[in-house]
C-alpha cells in the first residue's frame, strides 16, 4: 500500500460487497428448517453433524461444512475460515509519546481450518493463520504481524459412557478461552490471535464441566512457521462450570490457575514470578437482567518477595425488551490491586494473565492491573442486526505507588514520579451491522481525556481513535 488511497479502495470494495449481498439476499422461507447456528469465537466448538440430514442444508457453505468420510456419515470433515480487514488510526498515540500516525494503517487477518471427526471418539483439528500489517509508523506491534503459521493443531480422544457424561483428552496447539475472557482468552480483537501448546482433559459429568490443562503460550513471530512455545512461561489450571439451583438461570465458575514466568517486568522490578490464582465467577440471565460477578485472589512469589494480589469485577445490565430500540443499560465496576511499596520485595500488583486484548474498549490503552474503573454503557438496536453502543469509562490507579499497565501486563508508565491517582476518561461509540450470518461490519471511535497522572508523567495529550473493520466467516 502506497497511501491512504489504497486503504480507501479496500474499504469501498468491502462495503460494496456488503451492500451487494444485502440487496441480493432473499427473505427466509418459513417452511424450511431453522438456519445454521452463529459462528463461535473458538471455531472448534462448532458442530455440523446435523448436516448429515440433507433437509437441514440452508447455507451455501453447507457442502463444505459436512464432507462425509465414510458411507454412513459417522466420520466427516468440516472446512471453515475467516477474513478480516481492519483500518485503525490513533491521534496522539500513547498520549503523544512515541511514533505517531499520519494516515492510520491496515491490519489483515486470514484464517482457515479443517476439522475431521472419526466416529465421535477421535478428532483432528488444524487451523492456519496469516496476520499482515501495512502502513503503521513505527512498524507492527507484537500482535500485528505473523506472515503465515500454524495457529492450532490438536487431536482429541473421547471416552463416552452415557449421553451426557464423557472424558476427552486433547493434545497439541490450541486456543483457550474461559469465562468472560478476563484471565484466559484467544485474544480476538488484536490482529493475531493467541494459542497455547500442551495438553487438556475435559470432563463432562451431568451438569458439571471440568477442564484441566498444562500448556505454554505460543510466541507470535513475524516469519513463516516460526512460532514456538514460550520457554520462559508455563501455565496450568483447573476450571469448573455448573448451573446452580439457588440462582435461577445462573451459573458458577470455580477455578485455580498457575503461572510460572521468568523475568517478569513490573514497576517494582524485574524478577522470576510464580503466581497462583483462585477465583469464582457468578453469572446468568433472568427476566431481562444480565449479571457477571468475578472475584480472584493471587499468591505466590516474585523474586525473593511474596505475591498478594486480588481483583473484583462486576458487569450488570438490564434490557428493555418490549421498548423501542430495545435499550440495554449496563454498568461495570472493576478494581485490581497495585503494589503498595516499590522498595519492598513483596508484590501486590494483580496479573490478569492472558486477558482479551481490547479489555476496556477497542483503543486498548489500559489493562487491568493497578486500576479502578466505572463503566456505564448503553446498547441500542437501531434496526434488525444493527446495534449502536455508547460507553464511558473513568480510570484511577488503585495504588499511587505503582504504575499503569497495558492489556498484556506490560508496564506503560511508571508511577514513581507522580502521586496523582486519576488516569483519565474514555468515551467510545461502536456501530455494528451484522449483514448476515457470515458478514459483519463494525465502526468504532473513541476519545481518551488524559487525567492528572498522565499529564504529570507523559506529554498528556488526549487520544483520538478510529477503527473500521469487516469480518467474513464461513
Amino acid at each position: 500500500m502506497h497511501s491512504s488511497n489504497g486503504k480507501q479502495t479496500w474499504l469501498v470494495l468491502l462495503l460494496g460487497l456488503a451492500v451487494c449481498r444485502t440487496a441480493c439476499a432473499q427473505s427466509p422461507d418459513p417452511t424450511l428448517p431453522p438456519g445454521p447456528p452463529p459462528f463461535k469465537q473458538l471455531r472448534y466448538d462448532e458442530s455440523y453433524a446435523y448436516l448429515q440430514e440433507s433437509s437441514r442444508h440452508a447455507d451455501w457453505f453447507d457442502p463444505i461444512k459436512f464432507i462425509p468420510l465414510n458411507t454412513n456419515g459417522s466420520s466427516y470433515l468440516t472446512v471453515g475460515g475467516e477474513i478480516r480487514e481492519r483500518y485503525e488510526y490513533y491521534h496522539n498515540s500513547l498520549w503523544g509519546r512515541g511514533p505517531q500516525d499520519d494516515n492510520g494503517y491496515l491490519l489483515q487477518r486470514y484464517m482457515i481450518h479443517a476439522d475431521a471427526h472419526f466416529g465421535g471418539y477421535c478428532r483432528v483439528f488444524t487451523q492456519f493463520k496469516s496476520g499482515l500489517e501495512n502502513g503503521r509508523n513505527g512498524g507492527p506491534r507484537p500482535t500485528d504481524r505473523d506472515d503465515f503459521d500454524l495457529n492450532q493443531a490438536f487431536f482429541d480422544l473421547r471416552a463416552l459412557w452415557s449421553q451426557t457424561d464423557s472424558l476427552t483428552f486433547r493434545a497439541g496447539r490450541q486456543e483457550l478461552a474461559y469465562g468472560s475472557s478476563r484471565l484466559i482468552s484467544a485474544r480476538e480483537s488484536p490482529n493475531v490471535r493467541l494459542s497455547f501448546e500442551g495438553v487438556k482433559a475435559i470432563l463432562q459429568a451431568g451438569e458439571w464441566r471440568v477442564d484441566a490443562f498444562a500448556v505454554k503460550p505460543v510466541r507470535t513471530k513475524t516469519g513463516v512457521f516460526d512460532d514456538d512455545p514460550d520457554p520462559h512461561q508455563r501455565f496450568w489450571g483447573l476450571y469448573a462450570v455448573t448451573p446452580v439451583s439457588w440462582l435461577h438461570g445462573g451459573y458458577v465458575d470455580l477455578y485455580y490457575l498457575g503461572l510460572d514466568r521468568r523475568d517478569a517486568h513490573f514497576d517494582q522490578s524485574i524478577a522470576d514470578e510464580q503466581r497462583h490464582s483462585v477465583g469464582t465467577r457468578i453469572w446468568g440471565r433472568k427476566q431481562g437482567w444480565d449479571y457477571n460477578l468475578e472475584f480472584v485472589y493471587q499468591f505466590g512469589s516474585f523474586g525473593r518477595g511474596d505475591i498478594q494480589a486480588w481483583t473484583a469485577a462486576s458487569d450488570v445490565s438490564f434490557t428493555f425488551e418490549n421498548s423501542a430500540l430495545e435499550p440495554r443499560l449496563g454498568f461495570k465496576a472493576n478494581v485490581t490491586s497495585g503494589d503498595d511499596d516499590p522498595n519492598n520485595a513483596d508484590l501486590q500488583t494483580f496479573n490478569p494473565l492472558f486477558p482479551r486484548g481490547a479489555y476496556f474498549g477497542e483503543p486498548a490503552l489500559i489493562g487491568p492491573a493497578n486500576h479502578m474503573d466505572v463503566h456505564p454503557q448503553l446498547d441500542l438496536a437501531l434496526r434488525r442486526n444493527l446495534t449502536l453502543t455508547l460507553a464511558w469509562d473513568a480510570f484511577w490507579r488503585e495504588d499511587t505507588h505503582d504504575g499503569i499497565y497495558g492489556p498484556a501486563v506490560n508496564l506503560i508508565q511508571s508511577g514513581r514520579t507522580s502521586n496523582a491517582s486519576y488516569v483519565g476518561n474514555q468515551g467510545e461509540m461502536t456501530l455494528e451491522w451484522r449483514v448476515d450470518r457470515h458478514l459483519v461490519l463494525t465502526v468504532d471511535c473513541a476519545h481518551f481525556f488524559a487525567g492528572d497522572f498522565l499529564k504529570q508523567t507523559t506529554p498528556g495529550k488526549d487520544v483520538d481513535y478510529l477503527s473500521m473493520w469487516v469480518t467474513y466467516r464461513f
